[in-house]
């Protein structure tokens, strides 16, 4: 018989919080210099999470695709700004190529799984409720991925600068002379969603489908849920990691074969 769900109150969070107190004192015990660090992730954990919360309800109850346009839109906006924003070394419009390769695969994705998968009978009544959970999965790890990915080519790019234009100078294409950098740059992106995928259920047991379980969700049922979940994320890191990384290699090699090696910046 499924455990009935339990919900939070703010003295479960406040207890929950206490950990991260602890972890404060230990910090300064250890003079790690984190202490600050925990508290405004904390405070933005918190701000962030409850005004997403008071935000889904309330698209949740105006069911209205307008709405539901614009916090995707928002969303996707912000994850391709962010996987661009850290990287160490980078080129005009990188930006832009990330915000593309975001909003194509994890878009791409998002909708084969609502048309194929879930079906559209099952959430044509309320589809915020699905579309922005699913999106958000894969808009997250899609976006470190494609963080990793490029970052990895600015670099490989930079620190083989001899050998491309060698290459180049030898009578190699584009494609030829930057070969091994692209496929290190998808590789890169993808290491993260390949590991999470060899452990998970051995190592780990993954956020949705704990929260399901905790809900009273029967195991087996969260289990094919959190299949399908982790097979969305890797095909959108996947997709989003190769159009970063080849848009980022066209941008840095023209037509004529020459290496714009110029174009990348060091932060």
């Amino acid at each position: 018989m499924p455990t009935e769900y339990h919900d939070l109150s703010n003295w479960d969070i406040g207890f929950a919080a206490l950990l991260i107190i602890v972890n404060g004192v230990i910090s300064v015990a250890l003079k790690l210099g984190l202490e600050k660090k925990l508290i405004v992730a904390s405070i933005r954990t918190i701000t962030q999470l409850s005004l997403l919360g008071f935000i889904l309800e309330w698209i949740f109850q105006q069911n209205n695709w307008f709405y539901l346009f614009l916090i995707i839109l928002f969303m996707t906006l912000t994850a391709g700004y962010t996987s661009s924003k850290n990287a160490t070394r980078f080129y005009s419009g990188m930006w832009i190529n990330s915000i593309f390769a975001v909003m194509v695969s994890s878009w791409l994705v998002t909708s084969i799984a609502l048309l194929t998968v879930i079906r559209p009978e099952t959430w044509k009544e309320n589809p915020a409720q699905f579309v922005i959970p699913l999106l958000g999965m894969i808009l997250g790890n899609t976006l470190n991925g494609i963080s990793l990915g490029i970052n990895y080519l600015n670099e490989s790019l930079i620190n083989n600068r001899g050998r491309v234009e060698m290459l180049l100078t030898l009578g190699a294409t584009r494609w030829e002379a930057a070969r091994d950098s692209v496929q290190s740059a998808v590789k890169s992106g993808m290491i993260p969603i390949l590991n999470t995928m060899s452990v998970v259920g051995l190592v780990s047991l993954p956020g949705m489908m704990t929260g399901q379980i905790l809900a009273g969700v029967p195991p087996l049922s969260a289990v094919k849920y959190q299949i399908v979940i982790m097979f969305l994320i890797a095909s959108g890191t996947a997709l989003g990691t190769i159009i970063a990384v080849v848009l980022g290699y066209r941008k840095l090699f023209n037509s004529d074969h020459q290496f714009l090696y110029e174009r990348i910046q060091k932060r």
